[in-house]
């Protein structure tokens, strides 16, 4: 259980933490995206506003005056100072606190001078984090004669940066923390809890404390196994019952049947060969209602008597699919493990049209030979179509009775009444050691 409560836990704290930091980084990367744009705009506002201020002292050659107006402008928010190049790189005026910093003009401002246009870089001299503005300084007849770079400290947003991270983590801490414990007694109210009444109710049921068809606890929730575990209290009650039953018939010395002595008596007869039944009314349809898929038994004598001795031999019943969604409920050769809560045989379904139906079934079997056989006060008829669809229908049974034959050893072979009366022919041609019995319902 507790490797239960790891692979539950682990996926989904794994899953959401991946989903919130991925969100995350976006969130951080637009905010941080946005202080450096405002840091850059301000930057540009700055420059173009001391651009010519700048370019008229050099005009006057007054190394004071810019000297002043570096000084001037580097105590401003966020602003680490202004230096002003000439065309060779050499400083002309540069504030007091970045010239430790750059010994030499910033490369962002030679850059801006060789191509005559403004340039922006964050560069990290000495471990702080800056961003540079560089703008070209031109003379009166348009030659440019230097640089003015606007430092800006972009260390702020590097903190920032840092700060909101660290809200995310213990956001993502937290939300781990709140999903394994949503998780833990989710697991406790709705796995672990029923599992244990579910144990305990079946550590009663074999030592007899509780009756057998008493429900599993949460059923609901444990809908599939909750219904496995009702079919084997059913059959460990049935179970116990018959093993009374045969203990007190052995007391008695009597001799009824009871399900476990038609088992022993026709696994015994089949001397380790399988049953193979060949009926046209098929134990179990499929019908579709709506959008739904319901089962029903066909009420029919022959499905009474016939189950009970195919259940017992893991037989094959082989039977006209004549339900509208019977189609829907078989695999790929046609197959259908019956019954549904108890697979104890195979039921094949065999297809047939509308006018083989009609003919085979409706016409030459219960208008011919049902009357013909009864000596019924009703004329048979016969029809030569009919007669082709019987002897079609019956092949086709034939061959899908041969084939589910296939992998069986002196199979033995139930042909079920006048529907079928060219069948045991048909498969004796092809496998002559198969035992066939023939059963009609007609009373001679």
């Amino acid at each position: 259980m507790r490797l239960l409560r790891v692979r539950l836990i682990l996926p989904l704290i794994l899953g959401i933490a991946l989903v919130s930091l991925l969100s995350s980084w976006y969130e951080v990367h637009m905010a941080l995206r946005g202080l450096r744009g405002d840091l850059e705009k301000r930057a540009e506002v700055l420059g173009d506003s001391l651009v010519g201020n700048v370019e008229r002292a050099l005009d006057r050659g007054s190394a004071r005056e810019l000297q002043e107006m570096v000084l001037r402008f580097g105590n401003r928010e966020h602003l680490a100072g202004i230096a002003i190049c000439d065309d060779s790189g050499a400083f002309l005026a540069i504030t007091p606190i970045l010239r430790p910093h750059f010994p030499a003009c910033p490369a962002s401002v030679i850059q801006a001078i060789a191509d005559n246009r403004e340039r922006g870089a964050y560069v990290r001299p000495d471990g702080m984090y800056l961003h540079i503005y560089a703008l070209p300084i031109r003379r009166a007849n348009g030659a440019v004669a230097g640089g003015l770079a606007i430092v800006d400290d972009a260390g702020y947003i590097q903190d920032e940066g840092w700060r909101m991270w660290q809200q995310i983590f213990l956001r993502v801490l937290l939300e781990a923390l709140l999903i394994a414990l949503a998780t833990l007694l989710i697991i406790r109210w709705s796995i672990t809890g029923p599992i244990a009444r579910a144990a305990q109710w079946m550590q009663a049921l074999r030592t007899g404390r509780v009756p057998p068809r008493q429900e599993v606890p949460d059923y609901d929730f444990f809908r599939p196994l909750a219904r496995e575990m009702t079919t084997f209290a059913e059959s460990l009650r049935q179970a116990r019952s018959a093993a009374e039953t045969e203990a007190r018939l052995r007391q008695a010395g009597e001799s009824l049947w009871t399900p476990e002595r038609l088992s022993v008596h026709v696994r015994s007869k089949l001397g380790g060969s399988r049953l193979f039944v060949v009926a046209n009314r098929e134990p179990y349809m499929h019908l579709r209602k709506g959008k739904a898929v319901e089962m029903i038994v066909p009420a029919s004598g022959l499905v009474t008597a016939l189950e009970p001795v195919l259940r017992t031999c893991d037989g094959t019943w082989v039977a006209h699919g004549a339900g509208d969604a019977d189609q829907e409920t078989v695999d790929q050769h046609d197959h259908l493990r019956v019954p549904p809560d108890d697979p104890r045989y195979t039921l094949r379904r065999v297809w047939l049209s509308k006018e083989e139906e009609e003919g085979y079934y409706y016409g030459f079997a219960n208008e011919g030979l049902w009357p013909l056989c009864h000596i019924a006060h009703t004329r048979p008829i016969f029809r030569a179509a009919d007669w082709e669809h019987y002897q079609r229908v019956n092949q086709k049974f034939a061959d899908a009775v041969l084939d589910e034959m296939q992998q069986t050893e002196n199979p033995v072979l139930l042909a079920q009444d006048y529907h079928f009366a060219l069948l045991p022919r048909l498969v004796k041609e092809k496998r002559p050691e198969v035992r066939v019995a023939i059963f009609w319902h007609i009373p001679w």
